[in-house]
């Protein structure tokens, strides 16, 4: 307690009240993705078959979650280790049917995600959704861009759905429903037509958003991507349809921004005071993309720390910033990856919240651009630790250092027996 009080007298120096970034840093939501704890592998297809449509997973890490209430516990053990508040961000491969049922994604109904809607009401949580174009028989290779009506049809059906089911869950649950359309529609190599694919995803897209919601309980998303496994080429989601789309129908989608979706040199922080100029809100994945996609676990980094700066600079956490994570990494303890990277998007938060903000834009209209460059470095090494460690306590949950050991005997105890 000492030691935090110290800290909260360093940023006052610099008019930054630290207890009320704590305060404001508790009833933000962010989205935790049930994906990691069972490498997307979902409950509806079998999962000895590889995962297809552009999403890979690396590694074999023992103790991957095979039944929903294995999941649901590695799920609860990684909300006792994470300060906040948060969602669970679901995908519709994760339907949970009872004993000798089973539906197929353009039958799926609400009754199907109602373990998952109790499961969030017991844990006062809300609930994202995502539709599920991949990793399915019905992909030929593609979904809602396909020539084929029939695969089309299928797909559109899929998509509807999930506008009923996420519906049902912001309902349920008294939150808005984030919910996320993204393919991996595209060619390996150079295609012979581009538009024709965009016109039918577009027209796709039009059917699915046609079914009846509430705008303002179900929040459906248009999410673009540079490029994935298989289709080098060309991706038919690109950011300028994504974002042409969401911008000609705003009173029924908004922009999804995925980290990892764009080429190398592109950041997502400086993109999102461009879409706040002219979307009321938007929503993101965070992830950490290595060279391109590859879903690494988010880290305290240079860009997760700017994109948090920016959602709080341009007034994000009153509501038009949705704060999703989406990565999968197989190769490490998938407890441990959670947590990791759901702590480090709190983190960065929070040290974007104790930033001041107002003083440096000050230098900045100034022109005082000298200044501006001394004092954001010397912000680097404010005793930030402190008040991380001090929200930490406050939310009930360790603080950094003190919560692995419990990921081990999770692992020994639990994960090792999973075979």
């Amino acid at each position: 307690m000492a030691n935090y009080e110290a800290a909260k007298a360093s940023y006052a120096k610099l008019g930054v009240d630290t207890d009320a970034a704590i305060a404001k840093l508790k009833t933000v939501p962010v989205s935790l993705h049930c994906w990691q704890g069972d490498d997307v592998r979902g409950f509806d297809t079998d999962p000895s078959k590889p995962l297809t449509g552009g999403i890979q997973t690396t590694g074999n890490y023992p103790g991957r979650a095979r039944t929903p209430e294995e999941l649901m516990a590695d799920i609860d053990k990684v909300l006792s280790l994470c300060p906040g508040m948060k969602k669970i961000n679901i995908h519709a491969s994760y339907a949970i049917f009872e004993e000798g049922e089973w539906a197929d994604r353009d039958k799926l109904e609400p009754k199907h995600f109602a373990k998952w809607a109790q499961f969030c009401k017991e844990r006062g949580l809300g609930a994202d959704f995502n539709p599920t174009f991949f990793s399915h028989p019905n992909c030929d290779p593609l979904t809602l861009s396909s020539p084929n009506e029939e695969t089309r049809k299928f797909w559109i059906e899929h998509g509807k759905a999930c506008i009923r089911i996420s519906q049902y869950l912001a309902e349920e649950l008294g939150q808005p429903c984030v919910m996320n359309i993204w393919t991996g529609d595209g060619f390996k190599d150079i295609p012979a037509d581009r538009k024709g694919p965009r016109d039918r995803y577009r027209d796709s897209i039009d059917q699915i958003l046609s079914e009846p919601y509430d705008f303002k309980l179900v929040k459906p998303c248009i999410e673009s991507k540079v490029f994935g496994i298989g289709v080098e080429a060309y991706t038919v989601g690109s950011s300028e349809f994504a974002l042409t789309y969401a911008a000609f129908n705003k009173d029924k989608c908004i922009p999804l921004m995925d980290n990892g979706h764009y080429h190398p040199t592109e950041v997502v922080s400086d993109k999102i005071p461009a879409l706040l100029a002219f979307f009321d809100e938007i929503a993101l994945h965070v992830t950490r993309p290595i060279r391109w996609d590859s879903d690494h676990v988010v880290l305290f980094d240079d860009e997760t720390r700017e994109i948090m700066k920016e959602i709080v600079r341009c007034g994000g956490l009153e509501g038009s910033v949705n704060i999703a994570l989406d990565y999968f990494d197989a190769s490490i303890n998938r407890i441990s990856a959670w947590t990791v990277g759901f702590r480090n998007a709190q983190k960065a938060l929070l040290y974007a919240l104790v930033t001041p903000n107002e003083d440096l834009k000050a230098m900045q209209d100034a022109s005082n651009f000298t200044e501006l460059m001394v004092r954001q470095e010397e912000l680097k090494t404010m005793p930030f630790g402190e008040v991380w460690n001090e929200y930490c306590a406050q939310c009930g949950v360790p603080a950094d250092g003190e919560w692995f050991g419990e990921i081990q005997t999770y692992e020994k105890d639990i994960l090792s027996k999973r075979i």
